[in-house]
């Protein structure tokens, strides 16, 4: 048994526990009950709702910075355009996240699946920090994907 301001009060019935919680104006929480004896803690049960959104809110946001990022590229760019994507490819690594390649094809270029995969494969020599290629080469829909990560 915890009180406000998570101090232990030991052990105690759950009648004692609702009796002490009454007499302060406070509710009775169940903390965790898979321990011998479960742990109550004597608080607002209002505070208690804020405090736990906060901590939602908290565990959301980090998972969300985390996420997968995307650089299109196509089949016609110069190398000095590919070289602008592979510096923004690599800032995105140096955050953390992964990056999905997407070589898009137009028209009469989803005819030459092979050249693509060849000129997807010289976008990815020329990316200069370790990563590790998540997903391989894969055709898509529209074109050809690649998911990577930092090493």
């Amino acid at each position: 048994m915890l009180d406000e301001q998570g101090g232990n009060l030991g052990v105690m019935s759950l009648e004692n526990a609702l009796a002490e919680a009454a007499t302060k104006g406070l509710d009775l929480i169940l903390i965790t009950q898979n321990v011998n004896p479960p742990i109550a803690k004597i608080t607002s049960f209002d505070k208690f709702r804020y405090e736990k959104e906060k901590e939602f809110k908290k565990q959301r946001l980090a998972q969300k910075t985390l996420g997968m990022k995307q650089v299109q590229i196509s089949l016609k760019e110069a190398k000095n355009d590919l070289m602008t994507k592979v510096r923004r490819l690599e800032g995105f690594l140096e955050d953390g996240h992964n990056v999905e390649i997407v070589m898009t094809l137009f028209g009469r270029e989803k005819g030459m699946k092979d050249y693509a995969r060849v000129r997807l494969q010289e976008f990815l020599g020329m990316i200069t920090i370790p990563y590790t290629l998540n997903q391989g080469i894969k055709d898509a829909g529209r074109g050809l994907n690649a998911q990577v990560a930092k090493k």
